[in-house]
């Protein structure tokens, strides 16, 4: 008798331990996600690229992701601008269907939609957002949020202001704002959470945006180094449909705000003068130069190394926050149940093709980084040539939180392929910009892409003809021959079959994603709505 009590008591002590096993396996994980601004892959040492050869230290707390997770190879950007990209991650939808498809006279993000933050909300998380948003409306779905609002939302480098909780307005003067963004993230983590409660803090930077303003203390890395210029540095378009009248040039449309070159006799201007001195070059004007001798492809060459030169030294603060948020994790015990991923809103033209800027379904802007922790779950120093998209980063999230994915949804969870690489997974990826003529004169058009080819449309121009769909302009690359996208073979004989087959796929993911309205598409680029901007009134603005 007294045998068979142990034996139950055994038993019994047996189920709980399981019992508490499976507990344990199902806690929901804390999410910290990263994201930065115009920050190509080209330049995090852990994609190996041509500036990871010079620089193979450029971003070593980006590649301790790399090396302690998963690098995906082939994430893109389904619209390759800033805030069209964030609406796409944060609803796992199309611009198309969230309605954010521009940021120039498009009008703000409709907050009252469905987005993942919501969802995990429902679920039992605390959310956070801070840093840029860029969205205009104020943000829903976060138990808290600080985000950037002055200069149109964009955010400034220094005396950045925020707009905390919808209501109170912060301008900081402290510190730049890629280490006020860790501050304020810091600070929440450690005070402004409920600890009981999983967490998911979305972690954003201004930086390597535009001017490209480095913190002080990275202003100065790259000043003795000559920065390698990409291969296709002076590429002629030779061939190409639209790349020849983009104004994102290195050598005509950076301005003098871009590059720091001041007026001599400032304090003889007004604020007008000063304003049309420093944005020269925005309209496509005669390139300038900061003085009579530096000419031609000298001057394009000094042009490039300022810009990258600054470029990098605020990758260098991002790559040195991360790190700050590593550490806090290790010495918090929160590393080993909090899914860290980074990421950019696109990627970045750093040279190629002799740009500056996005949006052109070219690979250096259309593909983003993304890496991803989650210790025990994704094996580490892994990599992934699965073709994804910003729109599945909310799916998957929502997956590895135990949450039901809603079927309007979009995007795919691919967490599947990050736990086995093997998985079967999708052919092919959408693309879809309609932006135009402002800011940098980018035709509007749509693309898929393959795990080998690329195919555009350059559907419509409306300064040629308004309202008028174009059938014949299109781009062929073979990716896997010409990385570099040199040879369009569009039209070349031996590719019809392979055209039509893309066209095909084409047609079919339109009508998966309910884009196969032309009128719609061409509406899009043409409709002019003003930003609203509802919290930017300045007038109590608190300083700190």
């Amino acid at each position: 008798m007294k045998r068979i009590v142990i034996n139950v008591l055994a038993l019994i002590g047996l189920f709980s331990l399981i019992g508490c096993a499976q507990k344990k396996e199902q806690k929901q994980p804390n999410i910290i996600f990263i994201m930065s601004d115009d920050h190509s892959t080209e330049a995090i040492s852990a994609y190996g690229g041509r500036l990871a050869q010079q620089f193979p230290d450029l971003t070593p707390n980006i590649d301790r992701l790399a090396k302690e997770g998963t690098v995906m190879q082939n994430t893109f950007c389904t619209n390759a601008i800033c805030g069209p990209s964030r609406a796409a991650i944060l609803t796992g939808k199309f611009s198309h269907q969230n309605g954010f498809f521009k940021n120039e006279s498009g009008g703000d993000f409709d907050g009252s939609q469905q987005t993942f933050p919501k969802l995990l909300q429902k679920a039992g998380y605390e959310t956070a957002v801070i840093g840029k948003w860029h969205l205009g409306t104020a943000p829903t779905g976060f138990d808290y949020s600080k985000v950037m609002i002055n200069h149109g939302g964009q955010g400034t480098y220094f005396n950045t202001i925020f707009l905390e909780n919808g209501q109170d307005t912060v301008k900081e003067t402290r510190f730049h704002s890629t280490r006020q963004v860790w501050e304020d993230a810091k600070k929440w983590l450690t005070k402004g959470r409920d600890q009981e409660k999983p967490f998911m803090l979305m972690y954003q930077f201004k930086a390597p945006h535009r001017p490209w303003e480095p913190d002080p203390q990275f202003q100065h890395v790259f000043d003795d180094v000559e920065i390698v210029e990409p291969e296709t540095f002076n590429d002629t378009y030779e061939g190409k449909v639209a790349a020849g009248d983009t104004w994102m040039t290195i050598e005509r449309n950076l301005n003098r705000k871009d590059l720091k070159v001041h007026p001599e006799n400032i304090e003889d201007m007004t604020k007008k003068e000063i304003a049309a001195w420093y944005k020269y070059g925005n309209n496509n004007e005669e390139p300038w130069s900061p003085n009579d001798e530096l000419k031609g492809q000298a001057l394009k060459k000094w042009k490039y190394q300022k810009y990258m030169k600054e470029y990098l030294g605020c990758v260098k603060g991002v790559d040195h926050y991360i790190g700050e948020m590593l550490n806090y994790l290790d010495e918090n015990g929160l590393a080993e149940n909090t899914i860290v991923i980074y990421t950019s809103d696109q990627g970045f033209y750093l040279g190629e093709h002799g740009w500056f800027d996005k949006r052109m379904m070219y690979e250096e802007a259309y593909r983003m980084p993304f890496l991803i922790r989650y210790p025990g779950h994704i094996s580490s120093n892994t990599v992934s040539k699965k073709l994804t998209m910003n729109v599945d980063f909310a799916p998957t999230l929502l997956d590895y939180a135990g949450v039901t994915v809603p079927s309007d949804i979009q995007g795919k969870s691919f967490r599947t392929v990050l736990e086995d690489d093997n998985a079967e997974w999708r052919d092919a990826v959408y693309y879809h910009y309609y932006e135009f003529p402002w800011w940098h004169h980018v035709r509007p058009h749509y693309g898929l892409r393959t795990d080998r080819y690329k195919l555009i449309h350059f559907y419509y121009n409306p300064e040629a003809a308004k309202n008028t769909w174009i059938d014949e302009d299109y781009e062929l690359f073979d990716l896997e021959n010409d990385p570099n996208e040199l040879n369009n073979l569009y039209g070349k004989p031996g590719y019809e079959e392979i055209t039509a087959k893309l066209k095909a796929k084409m047609d079919e993911l339109q009508k998966e994603y309910k884009e196969d309205s032309r009128e719609e598409m061409m509406k899009k680029t043409d409709v002019k709505i003003g930003r609203v901007y509802e919290h930017a009134n300045y007038s109590n603005v608190k300083k700190k």
